[in-house]
């Protein structure tokens, strides 16, 4: 079914390679923006979102255009959207909890609670999605759940990662057998593990 993506966008859709969206989705804190700098600051030189502990730092959806991947001698080219982080409740006292004055931190979660409904709009544009998970935590919750249905529903192309292998109680098998219907690819987006790794995954899965 991957394989013959961009065969059917351009012939169904009339979509040419360079308008394909590769959408990052996660549930928040999994480290979704991370990667998205990792990617956007190995193939572009500059990064494309910010990064921090607090939950929902990505409020709205980042998108870096025309970024080329290559693998193998192949490449493909693709807008990079980094998702606002997924999940069902969205608390301004998960903001206050990190020092953030109460009138901003309701300010911020109206901003991401906004954020996740834009995200899940996106749905009807990506072409292909990078599910990831904190390999640390148990990654079989109502919310990862229902983001892999999602995608399925739709039948968007998917390949799952099991991230923050770089911390000792990383446990990507876990992440496995959450989601045995999908490849799942181990990576450390913050240490840049297997990064060309999943490169070489998007252009063999696109192409």
């Amino acid at each position: 079914m991957i394989g013959r993506l961009k065969k059917i966008l351009s012939n169904i859709f009339g979509k040419t390679e360079d308008d394909m969206s590769i959408g990052i989705y996660g549930p928040p804190n999994a480290g979704k923006s991370t990667l998205a700098n990792q990617i956007s600051q190995d193939l572009t030189g500059e990064e494309m979102s910010n990064v921090s502990e607090v939950p929902h730092e990505t409020r709205d959806v980042e998108k870096k255009e025309k970024v080329e991947i290559e693998a193998d001698g192949r490449s493909i080219q693709m807008n990079l959207l980094d998702m606002p982080g997924i999940t069902t409740n969205v608390d301004f006292k998960d903001f206050k909890e990190h020092g953030i004055e109460e009138d901003d931190a309701k300010g911020r979660a109206k901003e991401a609670t906004k954020g996740i409904v834009e995200a899940v709009k996106y749905l009807d544009d990506v072409d292909a999605c990078l599910v990831i998970f904190d390999s640390t935590e148990d990654p079989y919750t109502q919310v990862n759940v229902t983001i892999i249905g999602n995608l399925e529903a739709k039948d968007i192309p998917i390949l799952v990662l099991a991230n923050k292998t770089d911390l000792e109680d990383s446990d990507p098998e876990r992440v496995r057998d959450a989601f045995p219907q999908h490849p799942v690819l181990e990576i450390s987006a913050k240490e840049g593990e297997n990064i060309d790794k999943l490169y070489q995954e998007i252009v063999e899965r696109l192409n």
